[in-house]
């Protein structure tokens, strides 16, 4: 075709002026540029320039109609032809009778319409009937002997009035062209196809014969079977719905469609019963009427057969015959396609109705396989707060509901309000099904348990953009499992990326002791009553603090922080903490969205101000009794509240149905209340050191200042001789590299000058370092060793708290990242700024790889669950590798400190095993039993998760969920695990309490000194208590050489007790003297009483060696076979590091014990009145020292004016 060639554009609209064509094969055409291209079944042509535009609509409207064709014809127009012919006059038929959806629509209602009125004009006609009438009919007397006979003439003439039988002749006329017009439209080769359908078969039965009464008159009574129509009214039904569906785009279910169905067919064949039946028994004796025919199918078809109505003759008895027979084969075929969809609705779920949405709250989880584990979680946070009790959940989930979650779906506490629909989130009819765009909430979570998460991350993306695509207004709250496609959901109003933290939880657990279970206690809803009822102290205190959560309430609202407006933080923290109990953390200022965790006695609080604080419920849920006392004790102040136990607050809170009942003395606070001098000891004139009351406004010289940004400190010069980097090696800043989008910036100890590449491998020489194993390294610090399976994005995370600013240089303990796969070129250029980090391949799996990365001069090992373990064929044994492998570590290295992480919560009681273990089964006791009294927190005693030793990600999984009703709970996680830094907010760490500590005695006093001194706020206590458990027989074969040695030495064996948080030993050294004499009388009787046991125990222990020393001679090999120091010749010249060794190698046998017979729990904001005890760790917010930097003063003068008299607190 030439340059100059034109084309004309032919598309069709419909009669409601809407563009049909696109439901139609046709190829278009457009011009592009200034050519035209052709598509021809896929065949492109192009054209030259074209002149000729396309029609207008109402043109091409009328060409439709009429079919006109241009009739001017000039040589630059050239007239295309489609493949498909739809400018023929067939074509156009077939667009309007066929392939349009509404033109159709109208076309199966008319023909449905004509086929219902074909059935009202038969009845009509059976009800004018006249037999006596019909022309060609002799009605004869019949004898009693005739009573059988058949009279022919009835069946084939009838009685049919002419208005009658002219309307039928108009609608068979019609129906007959409708159906001859079709059978043209649809004809593809074979005629005789279409000819032997039972569809067309009927329409010519019912048709043909009134248009041959037109022309044969005589025939005009002629019986003919109209009432066949009926089946043709249920096909046209069929075919219109189908056509409405796909009109209005909307699909209706398939159970509706299979019910109309169903009853279609049954009226169909009631209705031709009824009126074969009637039209046969007239010609007997007795003919029946349209109702006792009816009336006959009716209890015919119900098996129920009375038989007081028969059919007299024998071919309705046939019909009847028939009738049942077609009925046998059709009916149950329905019913096995209505049952299977109700199944397949079953599993599908159905949909929640729009009144619904519309007149209830609902949420909706979208999950790609939901889990039991999963489920449960949900549910029992989402519904544990009362705001959530009147909703319903939704859950969206592509894969078929498994039989657990099937049945505890049918329990009545769910199946009232959790609706299961399987569907995707990327289909837009599942998503309206679930109604999101009327939900309130919509929480999509990963599958954390694919071979491929970052697959399972790109799913949960894509879901993400579906619903906001589909319901922009809807609430997400998103889970993500790497940091690195946080930022292709930022659009979300809550994200939670499952490593940031992980690895941020796991680094603060080696600075912090199990700040992975403080922050899971956190974050859980308990009621506070868990191990209430069970015998042992530490349970009950512990499952007591378990109940306290982060509440927020406004300044002005509260009773608890409303009476200090105008006053420093630190003195509100202080004071509401003494009268009420309630730890207060942050602040939200009005004018700004960020919060502050512990801003420091610098902030002034204000009416406007938004109050976190830590409770065993909030303010809202709670009664305050004032209480007056009318008479003091002598020689007490009134507001003494801390002098002595009978003067303090009741702070015992009972916590019953979610209300918090307070007693309080109506008193106001003095500032010379504050300070405390507690009774001499021993009746000794002497006095302790007293403790600084915390000031309402804060001043200058109440501050600590101190300069972090500085190089080099006061504390730092004193160990120049160490090998931690120099200050000339060293700098504060912010990394340069960040290994992906949306990390927040972290101001960190950070080299000069980055290591070269070859400088982070450990286990191998390089030419700038010449050492090959942790031991020649030297290192003064313990190491922190991470066992992972890949240097993932995340691990990112782990390093930057460790090596924050506000850590002091000379404390930054070595990091070595122990891989399976070799870290990539990114993630080397990411941590190359970090002073000591280093990475080795290996895994714990294999012992050398340990000892190489040195193990034993490690304080805590970091175990990672590994990605290709998450997926297993049996949920529960993804850790198995894991558990076996830490606890081959655990025999090896009994004083190490393992923190493990585990895919399922459930497998932590296998951490540590031992055998034969009878305390650990009556903590399993206590689990059932918490369980079954609905607790979310049924894990909790078990003595790994108690002692931050093992953690879950999936315990974090409650963060989302609670961000539906606390929306700041994720703020407030990031900043405590030093994820995010605002100016101004303070950071999570800790302190231990050491000998001298002790006169403090009590955690309100110790709350006290703190926020004098400085201005830090404690919302915690980590407790080692030694226990004295059952002994075991692996613990008799460990411990056999030690007891003989004891028994040779005629020593008195060391025993362990266990500690009591409400006693006074730690104050009182008589009490503490007479409680271990007194245990150690009880010990000794039964050592007696045992003497005969150990016997034994020994006897079979001397016939082989023990466990530990085959243990010990395995790592004193391999020590050997590699190369590394193994040998302590001299021992009274033991390194730090010697010492360490053998500690690790199990030579100091009573550390070993130790561990072994101690527990270890959170008690998360405990009253003030808890005594304190030695190595308790206190979980503190210490403010920013940043924000309190002076401008103009000496650092090191401010320092020591600013010490306390009081013994210095050993910080962790």
């Amino acid at each position: 075709m030439d340059s100059g060639a034109c084309y004309t554009n032919q598309s069709y609209v419909d009669d409601d002026e809407e563009g049909s064509a696109r439901n139609s094969t046709r190829s278009m055409t457009s011009p592009v540029g200034n050519g035209i291209v052709l598509n021809i079944q896929g065949l492109g042509t192009t054209t030259g320039e074209s002149d000729v535009p396309p029609l207008q609509c109402r043109a091409r409207f009328r060409e439709l109609l009429l079919g006109e064709q241009p009739s001017v014809c000039s040589l630059c127009r050239v007239h295309v032809e489609f493949y498909v012919n739809e400018n023929t006059f067939k074509e156009r038929l077939k667009l309007f009778f066929i392939k349009n959806q509404r033109s159709s629509l109208r076309i199966r209602i008319f023909n449905f319409c004509l086929k219902v009125l074909t059935c009202v004009l038969y009845i009509i006609r059976v009800m004018t009937d006249n037999p006596t009438q019909l022309r060609n009919t002799c009605v004869k007397c019949s004898s009693p002997g005739q009573n059988n006979e058949i009279n022919w003439e009835l069946i084939f003439w009838v009685d049919r009035k002419t208005p009658v039988w002219a309307i039928q002749v108009i609608v068979a006329s019609i129906s007959f062209l409708e159906a001859m017009l079709l059978m043209y439209l649809s004809y593809k080769g074979n005629i005789w196809e279409q000819m032997f359908q039972v569809s067309f078969l009927l329409e010519m039965l019912n048709t043909v014969p009134f248009i041959i009464t037109i022309f044969w008159p005589t025939l005009r009574n002629l019986f003919i079977p109209v009432f066949l129509n009926c089946w043709l009214a249920k096909h046209a039904l069929e075919n219109m719905i189908n056509d409405l569906h796909r009109a209005i785009q909307r699909t209706h279910s398939a159970m509706f469609n299979q019910v109309l169905i169903l009853i279609c067919t049954l009226l169909c064949l009631v209705f031709t019963g009824t009126c074969g039946i009637q039209h046969l028994e007239r010609a007997g004796r007795n003919s029946l009427s349209l109702f006792n025919s009816l009336y006959f199918c009716i209890v015919t078809f119900s098996t129920v057969g009375f038989g007081d109505v028969t059919p007299q003759i024998w071919p309705s008895q046939l019909l009847v015959v028939v009738m049942i027979c077609v009925a046998l084969v059709v009916l149950p075929l329905q019913f096995e396609e209505l049952i299977y969809l109700w199944m397949e609705r079953q599993k599908s779920g159905g949909n929640y109705s729009r009144h619904r949405a519309q007149t209830e709250k609902h949420a909706v989880l979208c999950v790609s396989s939901l889990k039991i584990d999963l489920l449960m979680d949900f549910l029992n946070e989402f519904y544990a707060h009362p705001h959530t009790q009147d909703y319903y959940v939704v859950i969206l989930c592509p894969c078929e509901a498994d039989s657990q979650v099937r049945r505890v779906l049918q329990i009545p506490l769910w199946s009232q309000r959790v609706i299961y629909l399987q569907g995707s989130a990327l289909k837009n009819q599942d998503l309206l099904r679930a109604k999101i765009d009327d939900a309130e909430a919509c929480f999509i979570l990963s599958s954390r348990n694919e071979a491929d998460r970052m697959a399972a991350d790109h799913q949960t993306i894509l879901r993400a953009w579906a619903v906001k695509d589909f319901a922009p207004n809807c609430p997400l709250y998103v889970q993500i499992l790497k940091p690195e496609n946080k930022f292709h959901v930022k659009f979300a109003d809550h994200v939670v990326c499952e490593e940031e933290f992980k690895y941020a939880l796991l680094a603060l657990n080696c600075l912090c002791p199990a700040t992975s279970t403080l922050v899971t206690l956190l974050v859980h809803t308990s009621r506070g009553q868990e191990g209430q009822q069970s015998p042992e102290q530490w349970q009950r205190m512990y499952g007591r603090c378990s109940g306290n959560e982060v509440y927020h309430i406004r300044l002005s609202d509260s009773t608890f922080f409303r009476e200090y407006e105008k006053k420093s933080f630190t003195y509100a923290a202080f004071h509401a903490h003494k009268k009420y109990g309630v730890c207060l953390i942050g602040i939200k200022r009005e004018d700004n969205k960020s919060i502050l965790l512990n801003p420091g006695p610098r902030h002034i609080m204000a009416t406007g101000d938004t109050c976190y604080y830590i409770n065993i419920t909030k303010e809202e849920n709670s009664a305050f009794t004032i209480r007056q006392e009318a008479h003091h004790s002598k020689g007490r102040g009134h507001c003494d509240i801390l002098n002595s136990p009978s003067g303090l607050p009741v702070h015992s809170i009972l916590a019953s149905m979610g209300t918090v009942a307070m007693d309080f003395q109506n008193t106001s606070p003095t500032v010379d209340a504050a300070t405390l001098a507690p009774p001499a000891e021993n009746g000794l004139g002497s006095r302790r050191p007293s403790i600084a009351p915390v000031l309402e406004i804060a001043d200058s010289a109440s501050l600590l200042p101190c300069d972090l940004l500085s190089d080099q400190s006061e504390d730092e010069a004193a160990h120049s001789d160490e090998d931690v980097p120099s200050a000339s090696e060293c700098v504060k800043g912010y990394p340069p590299n960040s290994p992906y989008i949306g990390s927040s910036p972290t101001l960190c100890h950070l080299l000069l000058q980055k290591a070269p590449f070859c400088c982070l491998r450990l286990d191998q020489a390089c030419e700038h370092v010449g050492f090959e194993d942790a031991k020649a390294y030297g290192f003064k610090n313990k190491l922190i060793i991470v066992s992972a399976e890949t240097a993932g994005n995340g691990l990112y995370n782990f390093i930057v708290p460790l090596r924050a600013y506000y850590r002091p240089r000379r404390e930054l303990n070595p990091i070595v990242l122990l891989l399976d796969n070799l870290p990539d070129e990114h993630f080397l250029e990411a941590i190359s700024c970090f002073p000591m980090v280093f990475y080795m391949v290996g895994n714990i799996d294999n012992l050398d790889s340990l000892l190489q990365c040195g193990v034993l001069y490690a304080d805590n090992l970091v175990v990672v669950d590994k990605e290709s373990t998450m997926s297993a064929e049996e949920d529960y044994m993804a850790d198995a590798k894991t558990i076996v492998n830490v606890q081959t570590m655990f025999r090896l290295f009994p004083s190490l400190s393992i923190i493990t992480e585990l895919t399922h919560p459930s497998n932590m009681r296998f951490m540590q095993f031992r055998a034969k273990d009878s305390y650990s089964l009556a903590l399993s006791k206590l689990e059932k039993k918490e369980r079954d009294k609905g607790s979310n927190l049924a894990f909790m005693f078990r003595l790994p998760f108690a002692a931050g030793r093992v953690f879950s990600i999936s315990m974090l999984d409650t963060l989302l969920y609670q961000c539906f009703v606390k929306d700041y709970m994720i703020p407030i996680t990031r900043l405590l695990l030093g994820l995010d830094t605002t100016p101004g907010s303070g950071y999570l760490c800790a302190m231990r309490v050491c000998e001298s500590d002790l006169w403090i005695r009590t955690y309100g006093r110790l709350f006290q000194k703190l926020c004098s001194t400085s201005s830090e706020i404690p919302i915690g206590i980590y407790r080692t208590e030694s226990h004295m458990f059952l002994p075991s027989e692996s613990q008799y074969s460990v411990s056999s050489e030690g007891w003989t040695d004891i028994k040779e030495k005629g020593e008195e064996p060391k025993v362990l007790t266990r500690s009591s948080s409400g006693s006074d030993q730690s104050e009182n050294p008589l009490l503490r003297r007479k409680s271990m004499h007194w245990t150690r009388r009880l010990s000794r009787r039964a050592m007696k009483r045992s003497d005969s046991f150990f016997s034994s125990q020994l006897k079979h222990s001397a016939s082989r060696r023990s466990e530990r020393e085959e243990l010990t001679e395995l790592v004193r090999n391999r020590m050997q076979h590699l190369g590394l120091h193994t040998g302590f010749k001299d021992i009274s010249n033991l390194t730090a590091s010697d010492v360490m060794n053998r500690v690790n190698l199990g030579y100091l046998q009573g550390e070993l014990n130790d561990q072994q017979n101690s527990l270890s729990y959170v008690l998360v904001n405990p009253a003030p009145d808890t005594h304190l005890q030695l190595n308790d760790v206190v979980f503190l917010i210490r403010p920013d020292p940043l924000a309190h930097v002076p401008a103009d003063a000496p650092t090191h003068a401010l320092r020591k004016e600013s010490r306390p008299d009081t013994p210095e607190m050993n910080q962790v």
